[in-house]
C-alpha cells in the first residue's frame, strides 16, 4: 500500500464486519441484490459489456462484478475490505464465474499502475463512504481508456434523501444497519457533475433509482432526488 489510500477506517470496519452476509439475499445486502439487475442492464445498454475489460471500484463482495463477468466482460474488482474480497473470491470459485479477479488495492494506486487500461469502469454505492470522492473520480477517469465509459452511483444530499435513505431505510424499515450512511457524505448531482468535469469526463446521462417499500419494487426513472446513477465518457484523444 502507498500513501494514496483514500479510506475511512470506520467505514472499512463497518463493511468488513458484514462481509459474511454479502451473498445472503435476506441480509442487509438485499437492496443491492434487488437493484443489481437494474444497474447491470443500464450499464450494459450504454457500454455493451460483452468482451470488454471492466474495472469495478469498491466491489465489496462482488455482486455487480460477478454479474458483469457473467455478461461476458473480463472483470477486475478492487476494494480495501479484505474480508469482503475473500467472500467475493470464494463466491466466484464456488459458482464458476468466468473471467473475474479481485485485488486489494486503492483505486488511486491502481491508476498510477495501470492508466488507460479499461474499457469500462464502475463505481457504485461507494463514493458516499470515502473521505475524498473527487479523488476516486479522478482515479476512475485515469483508469478508463479514451472513448471508454465510467459509471457512478451515489445518494443525493437533501431533506428527502435524509428522510428516505437514513431515517426510513435505517431506523424505520430496518432495510440497512443503523449508521450505514452519513448525511454529510451524500453528494448532489451538480457536485458529481463538477467532479467528473474536473477529471476530464463528459457526463452523458443521469438516472434516478426508486423504491416502493410496500411492494418491494425497484425501478429507474428521471427522478434523481435520492438514489441516482450517472454515465460518463472519457473523450477520445
Amino acid at each position: 500500500m502507498t500513501d494514496l489510500i483514500n479510506v475511512d477506517p470506520a467505514e472499512l470496519e463497518k463493511f468488513s464486519n458484514l462481509a459474511h452476509h454479502w451473498w445472503d439475499m435476506d441480509s442487509e445486502f438485499k437492496p443491492l441484490h434487488m437493484i443489481n439487475p437494474l444497474r447491470l442492464a443500464w450499464i450494459d445498454e450504454h457500454a455493451s459489456l460483452q468482451g470488454k475489460d471492466v474495472l469495478d471500484v469498491g466491489c465489496g463482495g462482488g455482486i455487480l462484478a460477478d454479474s458483469m463477468a457473467r455478461k461476458g466482460a473480463n472483470v477486475m474488482g478492487v476494494d480495501l475490505a479484505a474480508k469482503s474480497l475473500r467472500v467475493a473470491q470464494l463466491h466466484a470459485l464456488e459458482t464458476g464465474t468466468p473471467n473475474i479477479q479481485y485485488r486489494e488495492v486503492p483505486v488511486e494506486e491502481l491508476a498510477v499502475e495501470r492508466p488507460a487500461s479499461f474499457d469500462v469502469v464502475t463505481c457504485m454505492e461507494m463514493l458516499e463512504h470515502v473521505p475524498d470522492p473527487a479523488s476516486v473520480v479522478r482515479a476512475c477517469a485515469t483508469l478508463v481508456k479514451p472513448g471508454g465509459w465510467v459509471f457512478f452511483s451515489t445518494i443525493n444530499r437533501n431533506i428527502k434523501s435524509y428522510g428516505l435513505a437514513i431515517v426510513a431505510a435505517e431506523y424505520v424499515l430496518n432495510m440497512l444497519p443503523k449508521g450505514t450512511h452519513e448525511f454529510g457524505k451524500f453528494i448532489r448531482p451538480s457536485e458529481m457533475a463538477a467532479f467528473c468535469r474536473q477529471a476530464g469526463l463528459a457526463v452523458t446521462h443521469f438516472k434516478g433509482m426508486q423504491h416502493n417499500p410496500l411492494t418491494g419494487r425497484y425501478w429507474l426513472n428521471e427522478d434523481c432526488s435520492v438514489n441516482y446513477m450517472l454515465a460518463t465518457r472519457r473523450p477520445l484523444l
